[in-house]
Order: structure tokens, then sequence, then C-alpha cells
């Protein structure tokens, strides 16, 4: 039982280097597109957030679940659809705060990340890169 959790935590601490990863990649592209590129703030949520979900699928199967499936287009189904609904959830958590408690959109953006961080590692550990 304590190796089971030991290696769960283990995992846990992976996703979210990983993740880290992906909130750069989130970050900057949402910046360049939100701020130079002049794109709605939704939209540059968005793609943000996809380009990190892909890059950050990679590194989880390869590095967090040493995952050798050789079926990564499924496996990548499920991942991209987890995250979809992240996305929602992400870009839901964002209006609120932006909308309902005046909050600033990089603010707001990272309090929804840390919310998503949680959905995501759990679908993927139990859906995704199953066992």
């Amino acid at each position: 039982m304590e190796t089971e959790l030991t290696d769960l935590a283990l995992k846990f601490i992976r996703f979210c280097v990983v993740g880290l990863t992906g909130m750069a990649i989130d970050y900057g592209i949402t910046y360049l597109g939100k701020e130079k590129l002049k794109a709605n703030k939704y939209l540059a949520n968005g793609f943000g957030f996809l380009l990190a979900a892909t890059c950050n699928f990679f590194l989880n199967k390869v590095w967090t679940f040493h995952d050798s499936n050789p079926e990564e287009l499924v496996q990548y189904s499920k991942y991209l659809g987890f995250a979809v609904v992240g996305l929602g959830i992400n870009t839901l958590i964002i209006y609120l705060l932006i909308n309902k408690r005046n909050m600033n959109f990089y603010w707001a953006k990272l309090i929804a990340i840390g919310v998503v961080v949680l959905w995501n590692f759990i679908t993927n550990y139990n859906f995704t890169f199953v066992r």
C-alpha cells in the first residue's frame, strides 16, 4: 500500500512539473495572442491551453506515466477530450473571476490552472494512461 501511494505521489509530482512546462507554454502563447496579436482573450486562452495540452501529453506519456501503449492516437484523443473539458472549466473560472470578482485576467488564469491540474491528473491517471 505504501509503495502504491509513493508511486502515485511521484506521478503527481512529475505531472505537476510537466504542468509547469505547460503553464509556461500556455501563458506565453496566451500573452502573445492577447497582447501582441490583439486576439480575443478567450480565443488566445484556448489556443495557449491547447498547445500546452499537446506538449504535456507527450511529456506525461514518456516521463510521468512511463507509458508504452502503442495506441497513441487513442490516448491522445482521450487526453485532448479531458483537456477540452478542462478548458471549459478553466474558461468558466476565468470568466467568473473576471466578471464577478473583477480579478486581473492573469491572476484568474493562474487560479483556473490550479483547479484544472487536479481534474487533468485524476482523469488521465484513471482513463488515459491506464496501468
